[in-house]
């Protein structure tokens, strides 16, 4: 099928970091709670501690779900930052974990699949 364009296209990128005024978007994604359906995304400094996202942001977003005061933020939690896995340094900021703007984290507790366990 033949296609007539309409002449050149400029596509102007709103979400480019440079419009966030010193913050990156970074998308958060529970796996395996279905409550939860999408990754949540949160304008964040680089220079953030990964502790500070765990403590101050998470909380915010994801309290009403009734197994995340259950999450115990140790080595059970499975980690992926742009689809690989990795262990974050909870002490050094986000920057330094490699996370930048419009970067992906997903994070999966094992021993809790979901509310009653749908997401097993």
């Amino acid at each position: 099928m033949a296609v007539k364009s309409i002449g050149k296209y400029e596509a102007i990128m709103m979400d480019k970091v440079e419009n966030f005024h010193g913050n990156q978007v970074v998308y958060i994604g529970w796996d395996k709670h279905r409550l939860i359906n999408s990754a949540m995304a949160f304008p964040l400094p680089p220079q953030m501690p990964f502790s500070a996202l765990l403590s101050d942001v998470m909380p915010q977003c994801y309290k009403d779900h009734p197994d995340f005061e259950k999450v115990v933020w140790d080595d059970s939690v499975i980690w992926r930052l742009n689809g690989q896995t990795f262990t974050p340094d909870v002490n050094k900021s986000l920057e330094e974990n490699g996370i930048d703007h419009k970067s992906l984290i997903r994070f999966e507790t094992p021993n809790l699949t979901g509310l009653n366990g749908v997401g097993m």
